[in-house]
């Protein structure tokens, strides 16, 4: 995943925008801003969006309507949503959103430092996973594209050498069990 991958706040009152942007702030993460459930559907299948706090209830488009869009689409389901709610968490709410796969439920006014700590921990375990992928993907490639892969319809001389281990000290394994030495115990 890029490292511009930004956070997405998504309110539809200002002061409140305003507020969640001055409590992320310190943690030097790219933000940007929508005011609508509409608006941030656009920019999350843009791209480039890493975590979702989201407004539960906005005019229109609400905020479980945009995770449920969401989920259902391959490019955006993995993102991690946090839903912000002023009316208190009721038990269907509750179960709705985590039904959904919300990673959190949290209810305004909201603490800073504790926004700031879940928001740092869900951003960069998402963006640890994506690099994950994108490596898995590498050597995916990586092995479709090696004449010597193991492919179970092909033919091999033999077995493949094993390869070193990174720790120096720790010896090196034998090719095969004839080169094992024998010890006669008799």
């Amino acid at each position: 995943m890029p490292s511009d991958a930004k956070i997405l706040i998504v309110d539809d009152h200002e002061d409140t925008l305003y507020a969640l942007e001055s409590a992320l702030a310190p943690l030097g993460y790219r933000l940007a801003r929508a005011t609508s459930g509409d608006e941030a559907l656009k920019q999350v299948l843009r791209g480039q969006v890493g975590l979702l706090l989201l407004d539960v209830r906005m005019p229109g488009v609400s905020g479980l309507e945009v995770v449920r869009y969401m989920r259902r689409v391959e490019q955006t389901q993995h993102i991690p949503v946090v839903l912000l709610t002023g009316f208190g968490a009721d038990q269907e709410l509750m179960s709705t959103a985590f039904g959904l796969g919300v990673a959190d439920l949290v209810l305004k006014p909201i603490d800073p430092w504790s926004l700031r700590t879940k928001v740092r921990y869900l951003y960069d375990s998402y963006r640890r996973h994506r690099a994950l992928e994108h490596e898995i993907r590498e050597l995916r490639a990586l092995v479709k594209n090696d004449p010597g892969a193991e492919d179970p319809g092909a033919e091999h001389p033999g077995p493949r050498p094993a390869l070193p281990h990174p720790d120096v000290r720790v010896p090196p394994q034998r090719d095969s069990p004839a080169q094992t030495p024998t010890t006669d115990r008799t």
